[in-house]
């Protein structure tokens, strides 16, 4: 259910058929019911005029044979009667059941108590006297003009059924005033009326069928060139982009296609032309750093040699051979993060996990940038029972992410302390190196793992980095499926949050230290 869902809200045409036949449905419907509506208020009107005729023509017929046997004796006028309620009651091909009934009303014996004989009150076809409607007998009673009434009437001896009742007040000599009635069954109407809606249903049905096709046919000619797009837009994706879409018309489709197939070769020559232009820089940075390691290894052996030699020199020249050993360090560590980067743009470096104490490796670290610092202050707090975190990770690459991280913090602190932190969890360890220097704003927060970015020049120092360390650190995190995030605010110092997982290689699940720290002012 749940995939056929999911497969109904992402195909256009499938959508554009739904609220067509929707919208279709709900036009349908109103066409039809209004139809219906006047195609039975048409046929009850026919049905109305012909009964009511038919019944004006068999009470005038009735009136006039009685007329005819006025002064007649009781057995003419009998025999009249029931000539009259037989050929009332007779049924054509055409027409419905008929019934009668026929009832004496107002005086019933002469001014002498005698009763007027005979009572030719009768009612044909079982019907139950009971169930006419009393205000249409009232009506008949008083007029002398045909009446007629819709109602529901009883039977003895079936169903109760809907009928049109016609009514005529009438008088049968030597026997007085009576109530003619004509029932005439709604049968056949009843069922023209179930055979016109069965009809307008299946006709309506069968036209939501036909639009539904048709809006399919004609959603696939529109909808089949957006496949081919979609599809050939995935396999650019996936690096195939030899596909191109078939323009076999001039129409609008076709234009589409032209154009897109014109973006695709035009994609297709600038990333050829990116993915050569990057071959080249890499090859090129591969290249300068290899090739100038030979002359900076001569150089080295010639600097050690000067530099060993500097206390026979002149002040100057003795200062200028520290120089040139410091700038030759820096060179090559230059060097180096070129290499390394060129590594990761070509995508071939390569992990080699062991299992280490993360905590003696941070120890380690610390202990050699504080040499260098000359004992600044650094402290360490590990949030581990047994002071001990044990993972499986590139030891050079993570005491690589350290280094950076605390040489950063140093060069920032403003000889202020540096805080380094360590949560471990069952599946991931977090380090956190914290400095209290001056900070960074927003924009350089945002930019602070570009390669060869510094920070703002007010934040100068004497030991100049290579605009890689951080960069590099990124990168060996995530090639561990780890993160690196930082934090920093104007005034407030930074903070640098490493994210490791326990095995290299797992999925990290979340960042067991903040990269906001806790010591920074929360907004009231």
């Amino acid at each position: 259910m749940n995939r056929n869902l999911f497969a109904f809200r992402n195909s256009l045409a499938s959508k554009v058929i739904f609220s067509t036949v929707l919208l279709s449905l709900g036009v349908v419907w109103l066409t039809g019911s209004a139809l219906y509506s006047q195609l039975s208020d048409g046929v009850k009107q026919v049905n109305l005029e012909t009964s009511l005729a038919e019944a004006r023509s068999s009470f005038f017929n009735a009136q006039y044979e009685f007329l005819l046997v006025k002064g007649a004796n009781t057995k003419i006028i009998t025999e009249t009667v029931q000539e009259i309620i037989i050929s009332s009651t007779e049924v054509s091909l055409n027409q419905d059941r008929k019934s009668i009934f026929l009832s004496r009303f107002g005086q019933s014996a002469d001014p002498l108590g005698n009763e007027i004989a005979p009572d030719y009150s009768t009612a044909t076809d079982d019907l139950d006297i009971s169930s006419f409607p009393t205000e249409l007998r009232q009506r008949v009673r008083a007029s002398d003009i045909v009446e007629y009434k819709y109602a529901t009437v009883k039977y003895k001896n079936r169903a109760d059924a809907n009928v049109l009742i016609a009514g005529r007040r009438i008088a049968i000599p030597d026997s007085g005033n009576y109530e003619m009635y004509l029932v005439y069954s709604l049968t056949n109407q009843n069922t023209t009326l179930s055979l016109i809606k069965s009809s307008l249903l299946f006709t309506g049905l069968a036209l939501l069928f036909l639009i539904g096709l048709i809006t399919w046919l004609v959603v696939r000619q529109v909808v089949r060139p957006v496949r081919e797009a979609a599809r050939i837009a995935q396999q650019f994706t996936e690096g195939d982009f030899s596909q191109r879409m078939k323009v076999e018309s001039s129409d609008e489709i076709a234009t589409l296609g032209t154009a897109f197939n014109e973006m695709a070769l035009s994609l297709e020559s600038q990333i050829t032309r990116l993915e050569n232009l990057s071959r080249v820089q890499q090859r090129f940075v591969s290249d300068v750093s290899h090739e100038l390691r030979t002359p900076l290894t001569t150089l080295r052996m010639a600097s050690e040699v000067i530099y060993s030699a500097k206390a026979s020199f002149d002040p100057n020249i003795a200062r200028s051979s520290e120089l040139l050993v410091a700038q030759l360090d820096r060179f090559e560590k230059l060097l180096e993060d070129l290499l390394e980067v060129s590594r990761f743009d070509a995508e071939v470096a390569v992990l080699e996990p062991v299992d280490f104490d993360l905590v003696r490796l941070i120890e380690r670290c610390i202990e050699d940038v504080r040499a260098n610092a000359h004992d600044h202050t650094i402290s360490v707090e590990i949030d581990h029972e047994t002071e001990q975190v044990m993972v499986k990770a590139d030891i050079r690459r993570v005491e690589r992410i350290m280094r950076n991280l605390l040489s950063n913090a140093l060069d920032h602190s403003d000889e202020k302390p540096i805080h380094v932190s360590v949560v471990a969890t069952d599946s991931e360890v977090g380090v956190g190196v914290r400095d209290f220097g001056p900070g960074m704003d927003p924009a350089s927060l945002s930019r602070v793992f570009d390669r060869f970015w510094r920070a703002d020049p007010s934040r100068a120092r004497v030991r100049g980095g290579t605009g890689l360390g951080l960069s590099i650190a990124l990168e060996d995190a995530r090639l561990h499926n780890g993160e690196l995030d930082a934090w920093g605010a104007l005034g407030h110092g930074a903070h640098f949050v490493l994210t490791l997982p326990l095995i290299a290689g797992s999925q990290i699940s979340g960042r067991p230290i903040r990269p906001q720290p806790k010591d920074y002012p929360q907004p009231i």
